[in-house]
């Protein structure tokens, strides 16, 4: 079984099968060009409910809520963690639980929108849901057998 290796992400034979896909094929390739060099805080969960509910959950252990910040601008989610200054004068022996800035970044579906955020023991979850307007749902075409169509050469 061949194994896939997503820092040496080939795309030609997609490019050559697809029509339209440029801007998806050129984002994936900057993603994984990028993916060695990320930083990896916070830690974060990415739960499908159904076909169309998804749940992101980070864990941000050490942040008020007036320290997250969630925007939505076009297709883009960015929640960010701001690190408020402290006057607590606390001498650590160790100090395990990071609170350092952040800044996360996901790219999300055409018509999914963020329905609900909420910060419960360290976790930041935000619901999100994919609305489909009507008009541009799937229609199914029915086929006409009562006539042949005739073609005019």
């Amino acid at each position: 079984m061949t194994r896939l290796s997503t820092t040496t992400l080939n795309l030609p034979h997609l490019h050559r099968a697809t029509v339209g896909f440029n801007q998806l094929f050129d984002q994936m390739e900057r993603q994984f060009a990028n993916s060695p060099n990320k930083d990896s805080y916070p830690p974060y969960n990415i739960e499908q409910l159904n076909d169309d509910e998804f749940i992101i959950s980070l864990a941000v252990a050490g942040f008020n809520m007036d320290e997250l910040d969630i925007t939505k601008d076009g297709n883009v989610l960015s929640i960010e963690g701001i690190v408020a200054e402290s006057s607590d004068k606390a001498v650590y022996l160790h100090k395990g639980i990071s609170s350092r800035k952040f800044r996360r970044e996901f790219t999300l579906a055409d018509h999914v929108e963020v329905t609900d955020a909420s910060l419960s023991l360290g976790m930041l979850s935000v619901h999100l849901l994919r609305q489909v307007p009507e008009a541009l749902k799937p229609k199914k075409i029915a086929i006409n057998t009562s006539a042949a169509i005739e073609h005019n050469e």
